[in-house]
């Protein structure tokens, strides 16, 4: 089972692999051919000889790393405190209070998880525009505080698992559906609502579409959208642009690392009941 696991892993880890042996040649090694012809692609060429870290420190000279970095960070903040908080307090609603309606709802709530992005992308963007807010972070921050249909979902699943003695507990002691959400639910839900955050700080990381649509300032571009204006105008600076794109992957490595138990508990737990 593990050689069949490292097998299929290769062709998922290849192209980090070279990302990462590219940010650490120099230009003559990335463009070095035997002969004539194009550039030879084998494993001996993988490994730099010799290593340049230099390309990192240039890295951050050539583009504002850090400021994209500040702004994908407050991007990141604002969607994750937004998505998971708004998500979960539908999850409950639709998990543990009875109203005309409910399974209706939810119904139509989890097929907008069908729809594609482009079918709604520019109605959306006509009435950000007509809103004002084209050129601002809130077409990328203010959606996530309405829910996420993907969260609710999951944390809806999760939330029909818990048992109803608790809460019946707790109503009995006169605490109110609200006091009940947060003293006992959220508690309870840790490892779902990391899964929700972890998922919504990948999603945000990675956004390249939502800052393309919106932001027409330099000093507010995220780090995907960045990087992409980077290679447009620099295109031929390989080792400088791998070396960034390294720097822009390792968050998203380091932190699924040490969050993946919590987050594999919390796609275990959230496989519900009706």
């Amino acid at each position: 089972m593990w050689l069949a696991l490292v097998v299929l892993s290769i062709p998922a880890l290849l192209p980090m692999a070279w990302m990462v042996s590219t940010s650490l040649k120099t230009d003559k090694q990335v463009f070095a051919t035997e002969g004539k012809g194009a550039p030879t692609v084998s494993l001996k060429s993988l490994v730099p000889r010799p290593v340049n870290l230099k390309n990192y420190p240039d890295a951050l000279t050539a583009l504002p790393l850090r400021v994209y970095v500040r702004n994908t960070a407050f991007l990141c903040l604002m969607n994750i405190l937004g998505a998971v908080l708004s998500s979960a307090v539908v999850a409950y609603g639709f998990a543990r209070m009875r109203f005309i309606g409910r399974d209706g709802l939810f119904l139509v709530m989890v097929a907008t998880m069908a729809i594609p992005g482009q079918v709604t992308m520019v109605p959306v963007f006509a009435m950000y525009r007509a809103l004002g807010w084209y050129g601002s972070y809130l077409p990328l921050t203010v959606p996530a505080f309405f829910g996420v249909p993907f969260f609710i979902f999951l944390l809806t699943q999760f939330y029909r698992t818990l048992p109803d003695e608790m809460a019946e507990a707790a109503r009995l002691d006169g605490a109110g559906e609200w006091r009940i959400f947060t003293r006992l639910m959220l508690p309870l839900s840790k490892p779902a609502l990391a899964t929700c955050a972890l998922f919504q700080f990948v999603g945000t990381w990675n956004d390249f579409l939502g800052p393309l649509l919106y932001l027409n300032d330099p000093q507010k571009y995220t780090v995907a959208y960045g990087l992409q204006q980077f290679m447009s105008k620099n295109g031929g600076q390989w080792t400088l642009l791998m070396a960034a794109a390294t720097l822009f992957t390792l968050p998203v490595v380091v932190i699924f690392f040490f969050a993946q138990r919590t987050f594999i508990q919390g796609i275990a737990t959230t496989g519900g009941r009706n």
